[in-house]
């Protein structure tokens, strides 16, 4: 590390020094209006300082005299402009400047599509990913989205207004993309399928979004990716991993390519777990889109993905304190064995486009993907439970000075799932005065083998061990009650399943003449049949939005479905194993009513947006979470509700970089319903939370600069979120209403810009082909907060079983360097 920071600091706080023969320039610089621009970046290309222009957009700088100097004019949101100059000892030289703004300033201000902005959906710069701290993640990024929630930093899953990891839709140019099913751990879990350095356009939607996206209860994520004009690439290389990306095109522009892949290992952050041991994750992908011009009309596109994830442990030893400041406890855990974990995923898509003219378009899409998993772990514990001396006074303060529980657990899983889903598409597009009518019809076909056996023995002080009775007091040895040998759970399948799934859609968007008043109205239907289980279900869905004629810039909308789930592998295998082929669709009801208001501030563009939302659950197929892992019920035995409120502010908090801030209340219940032989109702639950009811969240993307110099930077994320749902393994639904500590997570990233637009390089400079590079060093976990993500229980010497936190990483350092060519 020593040697980390000393690389950094050679890179940031380099000295340079002025000859002792200046010169002085002056001007104004301005728009292209001619509107002064105040704050505005003036600094010599090369060398240390600058200054800013004032209000009146004057400055006036040193410089060194009697040779050729590069101006660097910046101002974030507008071109970057140098200047030559060569001025004599004492010359004073005025230079006047005009910079252009970039018209890709901030989402939903300088450029906004009216589309976007009247539907559910909202759009995203996925450049703003390269300045997160951590991680370059697109998913990085959709986790401090309104409505959206994640307590655990080593995954790329998120729960969106009260759903699990399963009810959020991702597309990569209109291919659905697959989540792995066996993951039980954010550790396990590696890359995220999206790349973002070949991503080119982010659309997220929270919910009551449009028929044309598939059957989800709670997001989409709709990702495209660039279309390469010319040669360039991206490479990173940090404490976490590396990546690579270049792209190209041909010079009659018919034929592009785009290449990425990544690798990431997280041992560095695992190590600041509570478990010691020999960590050993790899992940790695590539992945390519090709694009071909068969003609002006006719285009085809492949897209390809290969992911191989390894993730290994050898556990050793554990030690972790709980209970309260009066009554600390302590748990040691001894380990023997080790877990082995494989997950190979491939990809493959084709799309051929046909467009006639520019207000239709045609696709036929077919994709396949297949995915092999298996984990593989025996791990034996030992532990022991202790009475922590937390009496500041005492020779004992803060050892273990009695024993209160001995036991031993015992954990083995062979598990291995293949699935190859392959289908085939049409999606179709035209827009005819002032409708756009989208229609899309798929097939589908999956092949599932799936093998699991696992078992959990837990021997606590004879816990499990057979025995009789004790025999005093009997005088009939034939009343003793024998005890069996019982394991704390098993689970076992052994399954295949071919099935079908058939699904299309239709809607219409049109909007009112431009003489009229502003509204925009959508309405859809989606329907979606399987028959593994025999089901055909049918979404309609409308939208109105509505923009008054008014000196503020506002919009409202309002929409309303029904957003049914067919189940997925996944939700048929109940906690034991079986699999239920009776499981039908859950729904959900939803109303969404939103607003935003763009309007500025200081002279800044800023966007406030608000929706309220309401959701009527049925049919729900209850299940439990534990870290990542989600376990089914198997069974349409529930109905609940979820509802809240998100705000969003975001925009130009510092002057020219964008940053943000959400708010989000929400609250999710469900009650459980028992059925008698006879299939009437036996017993209703009172209403219960359901694992994702997480009441408030507030998340927060910052950026600075240094005023004076630019190439300085500082982003910051931080997250917060009150508890989650938790209860006892193997106790019942109703029991699991203990909550866990809140979730608290500040990270803080230092950059500085190496290469830019400040930068000039001789033609035998071999950094001259780079556009980009800066080097920046990341505080993970800057408050040093324990976040908590699980639970394990322990039973002492009295029959008390106690939870014991599993907590996520602590704070570490972690530097990275980005450069664009």
């Amino acid at each position: 590390m020593k040697v980390f920071i000393a690389i950094f600091s050679l890179f940031v706080f380099s000295i340079s020094a002025f000859s002792q023969n200046q010169a002085v320039v002056f001007g104004k610089v301005t728009d292209d209006k001619g509107t002064p621009l105040d704050l505005v970046n003036v600094a010599i290309s090369g060398l240390p300082g600058g200054t800013v222009t004032d209000p009146k957009g004057n400055f006036e700088l040193k410089i060194p005299a009697g040779r050729d100097i590069y101006i660097v004019f910046s101002y974030m949101g507008y071109e970057k402009k140098v200047q030559q100059v060569r001025v004599e000892n004492g010359e004073r030289k005025e230079i006047n400047m005009s910079i252009k703004q970039n018209m890709t300033e901030i989402e939903g201000v300088a450029v906004e599509d009216k589309r976007v902005r009247t539907s559910n959906i909202i759009r995203i710069d996925p450049k703003i990913a390269d300045m997160l701290p951590m991680s370059n993640s697109i998913n990085a990024l959709i986790k401090i989205q309104p409505g959206v929630s994640s307590t655990n930093e080593l995954s790329s899953q998120y729960r969106v207004r009260g759903g699990n990891f399963d009810e959020n839709l991702v597309y990569v140019n209109d291919i659905e993309i697959y989540r792995p099913m066996l993951i039980r751990s954010g550790q396990q879990e590696g890359l995220s399928f999206v790349n973002s350095d070949m991503t080119s356009s982010v659309l997220f939607s929270a919910g009551g979004f449009d028929a044309k996206y598939g059957d989800k209860m709670s997001s989409v994520l709709d990702i495209r990716y660039k279309k390469p004009t010319k040669f360039g690439g991206s490479f990173s290389l940090g404490l976490l991993g590396a990546s690579l990306e270049f792209e190209d095109a041909s010079k009659n522009q018919k034929f592009s390519y785009l290449i990425g892949a990544r690798y990431k290992s997280t041992k560095y952050l695992l190590n600041t777990l509570q478990t010691d041991g020999d960590y050993k994750p790899s992940f790695f992908d590539i992945q390519a889109l090709i694009t071909y011009k068969i003609s002006s009309k006719l285009e085809l596109s492949l897209l390809g993905n290969f992911a191989n994830n390894r993730y290994s442990l050898v556990p050793t030893s554990r030690e972790t304190d709980f209970g309260t400041v009066q009554n600390v406890k302590r748990l040691k855990i001894y380990f023997e064995g080790q877990e082995v974990d494989h997950y190979v995923n491939y990809l493959g898509g084709a799309t051929l486009s046909y467009r006639p003219d520019n207000k239709s378009v045609y696709k036929l899409i077919f994709s396949g993907v297949n995915s092999n998993e298996s984990e593989n772990y025996d791990l034996l514990g030992q532990y022991w439970i202790g009475q922590v001396e937390n009496n500041p006074g005492s020779e004992n303060y803060g050892d273990v000075v009695q024993t209160q529980g001995v036991g031993t657990y015992m954990e083995h899983a062979r598990n291995s799932l293949d699935y190859t889903i392959f289908n085939i598409a049409h999606r179709g597009s035209v827009e005819t005065g002032q409708n756009l009518i989208q229609w899309g019809v798929k097939y589908q076909h999956e092949w599932i083998t799936d093998a699991m056996n696992e078992w959990i023995l837990i021997d606590s002080a004879g816990y499990t061990l057979p025995r009789p009775t004790d025999s005093i007091g009997y005088s009939n040895p034939s009343q003793q009650i024998d005890y069996p040998f019982t394991m704390k759970y098993f689970g076992s399948t052994n399954a295949e399943i071919a099935s079908n799934r058939y699904t299309a859609f239709i809607q219409d968007i049109w909007s009112l003449p431009p003489d009229k008043p502003d509204f925009t109205f959508t309405v859809g239907l989606r329907a979606n049949y399987w028959d593994y289980n025999n089901q055909l279900v049918v979404s309609p869905r409308a939208r109105v939005s509505f923009k008054p004629d008014w000196k503020k810039d506002f919009l409202f909308r309002i929409s309303a479905g029904w957003y049914y789930q067919p189940p997925f592998y996944r939700e048929l295998r109940d906690l034991s194993g079986a699999i239920h082929s009776d499981v039908k669709a859950q729904r959900s009801i939803q109303v969404v009513i939103g607003s935003d208001w763009n309007f500025k501030a200081w002279d800044r563009p800023f966007k406030f947006v608000t929706e309220v939302y309401y959701k009527k659950l049925d049919f729900l197929n209850p299940y439990i979470v534990d870290n990542v892992r989600i376990r089914y019920m198997a069974n349409n035995n529930a109905f609940g509700y979820a509802a809240g409120i998100d705000m969003k502010i975001n925009g130009e908090f510092v002057k020219g970089v964008d940053s943000w801030a959400s708010l989000s209340v929400m609250q999710t219940m469900e009650k459980i319903v028992q059925y008698d032989d006879f299939g009437d109702i036996a017993d209703t639950t009172a209403y219960i939370p359901r694992p994702t009811d997480q009441r408030v969240m507030f998340s927060m993307f910052f950026q600075d600069y240094l005023p004076k110099n630019p190439t300085y930077r500082m982003s910051l994320t931080l997250s917060f979120g009150t508890g989650l749902p938790f209860g006892p393994p193997q106790a019942s639904k109703d029991k699991h209403t203990l909550r866990m500590n809140p979730y608290r997570r500040v990270d803080v990233g230092f950059s500085k810009e190496l290469i830019g637009g400040h930068t000039r390089f001789s033609k035998k400079n071999p950094l001259r082909g780079f556009k980009a590079m800066w080097i920046s060093l990341e505080i993970l976990n800057l408050l040093q907060v324990a976040n908590t993500v699980s639970y394990i229980w322990v039973t002492d010497v009295f029959g008390r079983q106690y939870a014991v936190p599993n907590y996520l990483t602590m704070r570490q350092l972690n530097i990275k360097l980005v450069a664009k060519f």
